[in-house]
């Protein structure tokens, strides 16, 4: 059974709709063929995140996401860190809503865990195309005319 957790460090916590998330992330898992067990998002800043990805990956450098992967057979679970800083800044640099690009780095760790990469160009374009499909699943979902973040 799905459990999904949500914690901040160091910055306020989106206002996310989180049972409609919670089934828009069992929807996509089930689509690769995985259950959702038990997933933890921590929002944190630049500053944390870099940190975690010295200590942990030996990587130098900022991300909009980190994903520790604890995925047992088909059933997806792990701990994803989001940088809301790296959000925020690649939501202006590309020109979208800061929730969609939320949303986006939201299911890109989801989709890592179905067992999608992103190393090789080919690979990532198979994600960015996955990351598409999985937003037109949420706008379903949703509906147009909501809002994807709680005011």
């Amino acid at each position: 059974m799905a459990r999904i957790n949500y914690y901040a460090e160091g910055v306020t916590q989106p206002r996310l709709r989180k049972r409609l998330l919670a089934q828009w992330i069992v929807d996509v898992a089930e689509r690769y063929g995985k259950q959702v067990g038990e997933i933890s998002y921590l929002f944190c800043d630049d500053e944390y995140i870099l940190k975690t990805n010295r200590e942990f990956l030996d990587h130098d450098y900022y991300t909009d996401i980190i994903t520790f992967d604890t995925t047992e057979d088909d059933t997806i679970g792990g701990d994803l860190l989001i940088s809301l800083d790296t959000v925020r800044s690649n939501a202006l640099s590309i020109g979208t809503r800061y929730a969609e690009e939320l949303h986006r780095v939201i299911i890109h760790g989801i989709l890592h865990l179905c067992g999608l990469k992103d190393k090789s160009l080919q690979d990532e374009r198979r994600m960015r195309t996955a990351e598409e499909e999985a937003l037109a699943m949420l706008r379903t979902l949703i509906g147009e005319d909501l809002p994807l973040l709680r005011n």
